[in-house]
Parts: structure tokens; sequence; C-alpha cells
């Protein structure tokens, strides 16, 4: 096979059907990406990146994750070595990623941001890191116009209670017209089990409010405060990332004495922690729900768990897995709660552990109350599942327990902004697996009707589900 024809343009499409899906109703589909980790600052700024690694290469986990798998050193990915050496250690990885999803993901940005089909390995890395990385001096590949070449709509960045959203703020001064909205992500806030930080933080919102958090009605207080500003700077989604869900049964002078003892440096128990947890994740979905806002919840990986690695580069650099705690009955307790008193928002649940996934479909579903199409929905294939294999389990496992019609999408989950062809590849799987059976006789062969549902799933869904706008003007 030659270089130029890999990445076509019926790439993943194994049907007429599938083409027809793909070509006339999700390609021209612009992008909701409702969640991911892209820097506002880069957007406010307009940043332009001087190479080809600076952008595609530095804080990518995954990448990092496979030259490390390749016998890399540590050098040449998180370490000293020059940015283009790393590029080179990178093309010589890509290879051997084959089956991998970085070996689509990889050539189907090169095509899409640069027009590059030529493989990337050792002979090419030379020619392609130079070609990329002289486009992206150009005024055309600034951060902003990556978005529009893209044409990406609405952007959700992840952002801590106390940020003072000061780049968010200057992007809608500047009338940029793509939203990028904050997303409300407070995880530090229950964090209980990290000791000294969860102190410092708990410290850095004192200085945020301006008064004491001493107690746990003046924590509450702290974060609705912070709720309240973020609702007004256009947040309309928070998000939670934690190992598990919580549903333990407490009382408020419980709750109060625990977070006292925290606060004092004070040993706490396992039980008492996930008391805590449990009581902060509930008055977080209220103020969700009060608000009208989406929650998300990112539930079931494991940090960090290269304890060397941990104390040598720091966290966050590709040493999470999943994990394989029981799920469900605090899910069931969390989300019985919040429904038994009406504070129950539109939720978002997406598991890491495939292991999970039909549960986790299946205990949303509990909770639909018929007054909002889609409320409780199951989330896109997340992370170590968001590769070909896992998206399609995700269809298959969404259609068997809930209405794939109903589905506001798939997200990004990236720090790059070379990431938004991973729209692109979930469309292209989507449009696979339903002109499939479409031309199988599994679904009626009605392309005006199944090309409508692509549509809104992918972008329709998104744009009337998180109700940006009424937020906003798009």
């Amino acid at each position: 096979m030659s270089d130029k024809i890999f990445i076509t343009e019926d790439f993943l499409l194994h049907s007429e059907a599938a083409r027809t899906l793909y070509h006339d109703f999700a390609k021209k589909q612009p992008i909701f990406d409702y969640h991911c980790h892209l820097s506002p600052k880069d957007i406010a700024e307009d940043r332009q990146f001087e190479n080809l690694a600076q952008i595609w290469i530095d804080g990518d986990h995954y990448k990092y994750r496979a030259m490390r798998a390749n016998g890399v050193d540590e050098k040449f990915i998180t370490g000293n070595a020059s940015d283009y050496e790393k590029f080179t250690k990178w093309a010589e990885t890509v290879p051997y990623t084959l089956r991998n999803p970085l070996y689509h993901w990889t050539h189907l940005e090169l095509k899409n941001y640069f027009g590059i089909t030529t493989l990337l390995d050792a002979d090419s890395a030379e020619s392609i890191y130079n070609q990329g990385s002289e486009l992206l001096k150009k005024p055309e590949y600034s951060v902003k116009n990556l978005l529009r070449k893209m044409n990406v709509k609405v952007v959700g960045t992840t952002d801590d209670p106390t940020d003072d959203l000061q780049y968010h703020k200057k992007i809608k001064e500047d009338n940029f017209e793509i939203a990028v909205l904050p997303s409300f992500r407070p995880d530090k806030a229950s964090e209980m089990e990290k000791g000294q930080a969860f102190i410092d933080w708990i410290l850095k919102l004192e200085k945020k409010v301006g008064y004491p958090v001493t107690n746990f009605p003046s924590l509450i207080k702290a974060l609705q405060e912070r709720h309240d500003y973020f609702h007004e700077m256009g947040c309309r989604i928070s998000d939670h990332g934690h190992a598990n869900f919580y549903g333990e049964e407490y009382t408020s002078t419980e709750v109060n004495s625990i977070f006292e003892k925290a606060l004092k440096g004070e040993a706490v128990s396992v039980l008492e922690i996930n008391k805590y947890k449990s009581a902060v994740l509930f008055e977080l979905a209220l103020m969700n729900n009060a608000k009208s806002w989406a929650q998300q919840f990112h539930v079931g990986a494991i940090r960090n768990n290269n304890a060397k690695m941990l104390q040598d580069i720091g966290p966050d650099q590709g040493f999470d897995s999943l994990g394989d705690l029981n799920m469900a009955d605090n899910m069931s307790k969390f989300f019985g709660r919040l429904s038994q008193c009406n504070g129950l928002a539109k939720t978002i649940v997406y598991n890491l552990n495939p292991r999970d996934s039909e549960m986790f479909a299946a205990m949303a579903a509990n909770f639909n109350d018929g007054k909002i199409a889609g409320k409780m929905q199951y989330g896109a294939a997340w992370w170590f599942l968001d590769q070909k294999d896992g998206m399609e389990k995700q269809l298959n496992v969404l259609s068997n327990f809930g209405l794939l019609s109903r589905f506001v999408g798939m997200v990004t989950d990236s720090r790059s902004f070379l990431s938004f062809p991973r729209h692109e590849y979930f469309r292209r799987i989507l449009c696979n697996v339903l002109g499939d059976e479409m031309e199988k006789g599994e679904l009626p062969n009605n392309t005006k009707h199944i090309g409508a549902m692509v549509e809104a799933i992918c972008y329709k869904n998104a744009e009337t589900y998180f109700d940006i706008n009424n937020t906003i003007q798009i």
C-alpha cells in the first residue's frame, strides 16, 4: 500500500450506506467538544506553536506510554532532549503502534491539519517535522485558526473552582466566534485523602472567597459562590473525576467533625473520607440541578500508579490505569438520594473499566424521569476505551440499554489542539456501524431518517442537551 492512500476519503467506511451517511450527513457537522483539557490561556493569547513536537507530543500521555513501551529513554519523553530529538523518537515508535489507536490518530492528524499523507517513521521524520513546523509558523496555524480549521463551534475546558477564568473572559471580550466555556471541576474539594495537598487547596479557596473555610457549612458556602461565578461566566457543565461513586450514609454533624479533623492534620479513616466525599458530591450535585447544568462523572481511574516516576517527574505523566472497584451499590445510592429530593441534574456517566459498561448504562437509565430527553446519558468511550473497538462497544451498549438516537456524541478529552480528528474518527465508526446494519437489513434502508440521527449524534443533540444557545450566541 502506498503512503498516499492509507487515509482515504472512505477510511473505515466499508459499505455504500456507511459512505453515504458519513459524507452526506456526518462530515459537514460542526464540532461540539463539551469536555477537553485545552488551555484557555493558549486560546486567549492565540498561541503560535514553534514546532510539531511542542503542539503534538508535549503533555500527551498516550504517546508517552507508547514510547516507553517501545524502549525509549525518559530523556526523550519528558526529559531534557531537544524538541526535534523527542519528535524523532516518536516517529521511530509510530510503526510499532500498528493496531493501537495512535496509528490511526497520528495519520488522521497529519492529513487533516497539514495535508501530509506520508506514513510517519524514522525515514520520514525529518521531512514531516520540517514541513509541519514551517506550517505552524504561519498565521493560519495559530491556535484560534486551528479551531476554525476543524469547524469547532464549542469548546468546554476543565477548570478548578479557584480559577479566576480571566482567559475565558478575554476570549469573550475579544468576540471570538467559537464558544470557549469553562467547566466546573471541583475534585480537589473532596480529596481529603491527599492530606496536606487537600489543606493547601482549602487555603487557596479561602483566599479566593475572602473568608475562613473552617467547617463544612463554610466550605459549601464557598463552593456555592464559586459555582455562581462560573455560571455568570457561561459555565453550564460540571465534571467530576473519581475512583468510585460515593453513597455512604452520614449526618451533618459527622461530616463537619470529619472536615475539621482533616483541616487540623489529624488522621481520618477510609470510612470517614467516604462519608465526606458522599456529602460534598451530594451538595455539588444539588447546585448543578438548581442551575439546570449538566454534570459529568468520569469514574474508575487509578492514577499515578508508578510511585518512582511520580517522585521523579510528577503526576499525570502516563502512569494511570483502570480500576476494578465495585461501583453499582454506591452509584444507585448516590443517584437515588438525589432523585428522592428532586435534585438530580442532567447527568453523563463514563466508565473506564470495560467490564462496567453494561452496569453503568443500565444504572443511569434507572433514573430517567421523562422530563428531559436523554437526561441520564451513558457517555462516550473514555480514555482507555476511546479506540475503534471501545467506540463500537460503547455504541452497542448504549443502543442495548438506552437510546442511541439521544446520544450527545464524542469528546476529545485532550490537551492537544491537534486532537479534533478524534471526532471524525468517531463519526466514521458510527456511520460504519449503522451502514453495515442497513445493508444487512438489520436497520431500515431509510437514509434520510438514519442520516438525521447521525447529524443529531454528531452535533445537534449536544446543542440541545447543554442548552448553549441560551447562554451565548454561536
